[in-house]
């Protein structure tokens, strides 16, 4: 991603007040939704994610950080994104009613929090009981007893454990359903002959804190076979699909060959 042309400095996830002309730089990107799907160790279709694109009009065959963007909204631009997403997913209902398959969305700890007094996306997800969220930014999880008032929500996800806060100290803060493993850490467990040993371990620790785990990030055979032997519960990477268009959710595979 080229990016030197930007002229505001670009935000990171660790930015608390990006400046005004950096906010005002993300505010006049364009979204653009994608979804790329998660399979089950048995080939069976378990779920898609929701993808956000971003993109500049200044440049716009360029991708920007989507982590970056939600880092200098607030949240009630938060909140109308998620909205926006929901929205959209609900285009799709008879699909996901039909597959028994679930849509996963991405959603920060202070904006899941602030749904509480939102009604309309508490109405919304009321009528979406195969939707899912995916608790990003985890050292500002949700409180356990203020998500518990909040039923519509459904199980919570967490995503990218191993990857910056997301460690062992968040799976005690709420009981999750799924837990995604991060990428960085699959890579850095294949390494060695002890990471690989110990990925089979580390799994089946994690399976005691929520329903299954998904390793993130899979893009060979090879990776794909290790984590079908392995305590994981599904994958999801480009060995499956790169980020699709929703208008392609309908020609998914719902099982692998």
């Amino acid at each position: 991603m080229v990016m030197e042309n930007i002229s505001p400095r670009l935000p990171s996830s660790t930015d608390i007040n990006p400046p005004q002309e950096t906010r005002l730089f993300w505010q006049q990107c364009q979204r653009f939704y994608t979804f790329q799907p998660i399979y089950q160790t048995t080939g069976r279709l378990l779920a898609i994610e929701l993808l956000t694109a971003i993109t500049h009009p200044s440049t716009p065959e360029d991708k920007l950080s989507s982590e970056a963007y939600f880092a200098a909204l607030d949240i009630p631009q938060r909140l109308y994104v998620v909205h926006e997403q929901l929205e959209l997913l609900t285009q799709w209902a008879t699909f996901f009613e039909r597959t028994g398959i679930v849509a996963s969305v991405n959603i920060d700890g202070p904006s899941l929090l602030s749904i509480q007094n939102h009604p309309t996306i508490r109405n919304l997800i009321a009528r979406l009981p195969w939707v899912r969220f995916e608790l990003t930014e985890h050292h500002v999880l949700p409180q356990e007893e203020m998500v518990a008032q909040m039923p519509e929500l459904g199980p919570l996800w967490l995503d990218d454990f191993g990857s910056g806060m997301a460690n062992f100290s968040a799976l005690t803060e709420l009981k999750y359903d799924y837990i995604k493993l991060s990428r960085e850490l699959f890579i850095l467990l294949r390494a060695s002959e002890e990471g690989c040993s110990l990925f089979s371990m580390l799994l089946a620790l994690i399976n005691r804190y929520c329903n299954g785990v998904i390793v993130e990030g899979v893009e060979t055979e090879e990776e794909w076979q290790q984590v079908q032997s392995s305590p994981a519960m599904a994958a999801q990477g480009y060995f499956f699909s790169r980020p699709v268009p929703f208008s392609e959710l309908n020609h998914l595979p719902i099982q692998l060959p």
